[in-house]
């Protein structure tokens, strides 16, 4: 009976996480078009259908749909799926690395949906999701993210206190001075919104990971060029978004930043 209602609390946990971002995803969607994210009924992309709540449970409906709109029968982006899919699973990670992982933080060990820890880790992954999405389709990164990271990085100094001020306010530079520098003498180099975003991100994580999450950045977008190049799908000339690929690397150094930096560090 108790791995019953335990396996039903990791349940909720996802499903949790997949409703909170499949909303992230309908503001993705919705900012960039100047559309209002609390006003207004879901609705299909293409045919512009309200959708029923049976249309709207993460995962379960793209499933049984098909991926296809019930009204006009239009192919729904493969990406709403993998937006639910990601939130339940980052909402299930972030509860267990930040307590179960970590030997209890308190809040949650005793059946409690997440830890604080966990929620601040989520929401910051949530927030990535977003810059990422955004980025992709308008190559923009609005400075209210930016906001919500660096107060993120204030809760940080509080619930991570083995991260010092100074640690945090080199992270704050590391990265993103020498892109600033970088953007200044190759134009088009990197983004205000880049650097922006390793700026604050550098305060909330610290210098060891920010540095750990710029190298994954961009041995990512690295490869993702070479492959492109490849493939002749995009030009030598041609810039491509960098917010999706330094948000994979922020996201990994999240969990592993402070360990694979001390790893590298150990071996000079």
């Amino acid at each position: 009976m108790v791995v019953f209602l335990e396996g039903l609390l990791w349940l909720l946990r996802f499903a949790v996480g997949a409703s909170i971002f499949s909303f992230l995803h309908v503001v993705a969607c919705r900012l960039p078009i100047g559309e209002s994210v609390v006003q207004g009924r879901s609705h299909c992309p293409g045919c512009g259908r309200t959708l029923s709540a049976a249309e709207l449970i993460p995962c379960i409906s793209y499933v049984v749909q098909g991926g296809k709109c019930r009204g006009c029968g239009g192919r729904i982006p493969v990406r709403y799926l993998g937006m639910e899919l990601a939130g339940g699973v980052a909402f299930v990670w972030c509860c267990w690395f930040f307590d179960q992982g970590k030997g209890g933080c308190g809040l949650a060990s005793g059946g409690e949906v997440i830890c604080i820890e966990g929620l601040w880790g989520f929401l910051y992954l949530g927030i990535l999701a977003v810059v990422a999405l955004i980025d992709r389709d308008t190559r923009i990164i609005y400075d209210r993210f930016h906001i919500g990271i660096a107060l993120l990085g204030i809760a940080a100094v509080w619930l991570f206190p083995e991260h010092g001020l100074v640690d945090r306010l080199i992270g704050l530079a590391v990265v993103s001075v020498p892109m600033f520098v970088l953007a200044l003498a190759v134009e088009g180099a990197f983004g205000g919104g880049d650097i922006k975003l390793m700026a604050v991100s550098g305060f909330l994580l610290g210098w060891r990971a920010v540095l750990f999450a710029a190298f994954v950045g961009l041995a990512a977008g690295g490869v993702y060029c070479i492959v492109m190049l490849a493939a002749g799908r995009i030009s030598r000339k041609e810039q491509i978004a960098f917010g999706p690929f330094l948000a994979v690397g922020l996201a990994a150094a999240l969990f592993w930043g402070d360990a694979a930096a001390g790893w590298y560090l150990s071996l000079l």
